[in-house]
């Protein structure tokens, strides 16, 4: 334990974000540099002696939530490094995306803020990092065999760095033209830089994992021949297929996928381009979702110049406090204001989209909705609510579906569904092929990731274990394991 009164002492601070006026002119992480270490020794103080750490099982990763708050108390750096990785392949990235199911489940939180976990955490790993404690972790002998996996977002990554540390000779093939997955294309450059994931792929490179770009498999290599060549192949190629809105006008010009248009802007700040194809400057948007990745969509927007920003969502707004059917220690449906929706733009619930109209030309001028509620567990439309609202540019923000079944690697490697359209895996995150197994959100479905990262360290164990006979590798959960929920 920490401080054995600091829960009692102490009260909840969080970092500090930059003025709005002064981010919404940059594409930097929206936080104060260095705002947290003056109060995170105390924050983490905060913790306190509870019997039982709920907090790990919020966590799919299983993190010593505990133990490192208690060497962030002390400041031993270096030791609540040992603690974090211990557990985390890249505790740097969900620091700064994860939503905090731990937070949700810390005992602290049944009556008081809960502890700053996430903030804790990047602290932490942004220290070890400065401090030169993050290291390339060779493996001391090789095994003589073969892994490919498939895709480079969490998932993907932290497989290949666990097989690669268990001695596995590892390629990573990434149909984009940079590692990272949606890590690198679909997290904008204000929520986390992307010098985060630089850094990582060097340290994998050091320690002999191979990396191969724009090679898609199924269009670019035959997912039959890849098996062929590798020992093992582990698939994770996320779950990108965008869940559409078939509405009437969804064919005109400025009606565009989530995934469409944040990579651009993205690609804008890798140098790649001079400015986005799909842009917001000047325009009336329109983002359909009303979770994180519509938010991303609203503060690129903002930093786009758009002359208006709306998020429309068809559910009714969340409370500010837990509803009696999400009790603690599960994961609740909160009011959520991010650093983007600080920005600006106006949010709307309990709204459908009826259909949309354009110009002359078939370019996307307005946005007809209409309100809705639930009645009798249905959701019905509300007579005499309907209205429209500007709209130059929409982009669909709702959701993924599965993985890509267009490129061919389901159909070449052979692959059975499960009932939601996933790759269906037994309890080793084996396929029904041998030696090919599945990680991420291509077996579980749209997911977090921390459980991208849980996912492909457990995977990683199969594989060991397929290939070796045996596994030291930890595996914190099973593929049919869920979130904390009521």
């Amino acid at each position: 334990m920490a401080d054995p009164k600091g829960f009692l002492t102490t009260g909840r601070e969080v970092a500090q974000t930059r003025p709005v006026d002064e981010r919404v002119k940059d594409w930097n992480e929206v936080y104060v540099p260095g705002s947290l270490l003056p109060i995170i020794s105390k924050q983490a103080g905060r913790c306190m002696d509870c019997g039982i750490p709920f907090c790990h099982n919020g966590c799919p990763l299983g993190n010593l939530i505990p133990e490192w708050n208690d060497y962030a108390y002390r400041q031993d750096w270096r030791e609540a490094s040992e603690r974090l990785h211990a557990t985390n392949n890249f505790p740097e990235f969900t620091g700064r995306l994860c939503p905090a199911p731990c937070e949700s489940a810390c005992v602290l939180g049944i009556n008081q803020p809960a502890v700053t976990i996430k903030n804790v955490e990047v602290t932490i790993i942004d220290k070890a990092w400065d401090a030169g404690d993050v290291t390339p972790q060779p493996p001391e002998r090789l095994s003589g065999k073969t892994v490919a996996v498939i895709g480079s977002g969490p998932a993907g990554l932290a497989a290949a760095q666990q097989l690669t540390r268990a001695g596995h000779t590892v390629a990573v093939y990434e149909r984009a033209d940079r590692i990272g997955g949606l890590l690198r294309y679909g997290i904008p450059e204000f929520k986390m830089e992307k010098r985060h994931i630089n850094r990582r792929i060097e340290q994998m490179r050091a320690e002999g994992t191979k990396f191969r770009t724009e090679t898609e498999i199924g269009r670019d290599i035959d997912a039959a021949k890849l098996r062929k060549r590798y020992d093992a192949v582990v698939i994770a190629a996320g779950a990108t297929t965008s869940r559409d809105l078939p509405a009437p006008g969804r064919e005109l010009n400025g009606i565009h996928f989530a995934m469409e248009y944040l990579p651009l802007a993205n690609k804008v700040q890798e140098g790649d381009l001079t400015t986005a194809p799909i842009t917001a400057e000047g325009k009336h948007v329109v983002v359909i979702g009303g979770g994180d990745t519509g938010a991303d969509c609203v503060g690129t927007a903002h930093r786009q110049g758009a002359a208006s920003v709306t998020q429309l969502e068809i559910m009714p707004k969340p409370g500010d406090d837990r509803n009696a059917n999400q009790p603690w220690p599960t994961f609740p449906m909160l009011y959520k204001v991010t650093s983007a929706h600080e920005e600006g733009g106006e949010r709307i619930y309990s709204v459908s989209t009826t259909h949309f109209e354009g110009d002359e030309d078939g370019n996307v001028q307005w946005l007809h909705l209409i309100e809705v509620e639930f009645k009798d567990g249905k959701l019905e439309q509300k007579p005499g609510t309907e209205r429209k609202i500007p709209a130059q540019l929409v982009t669909l923000a709702m959701g993924f579906t599965g993985t890509d079944q267009k490129n061919g690697l389901v159909e070449q490697f052979g692959l059975e569904l499960d009932e939601r359209g996933n790759i269906a895996r037994d309890a080793d995150f084996a396929t029904n092929v041998p030696g090919v197994f599945v990680a991420g959100d291509a077996g579980r479905g749209q997911s977090l990731i921390v459980w991208a990262i849980a996912e492909g360290r457990s995977a990683a164990r199969g594989v060991d274990r397929y290939l070796a006979g045996a596994s030291e590798l930890p595996a914190p959960i099973r593929p049919t394991d869920r979130a904390l929920m009521a």
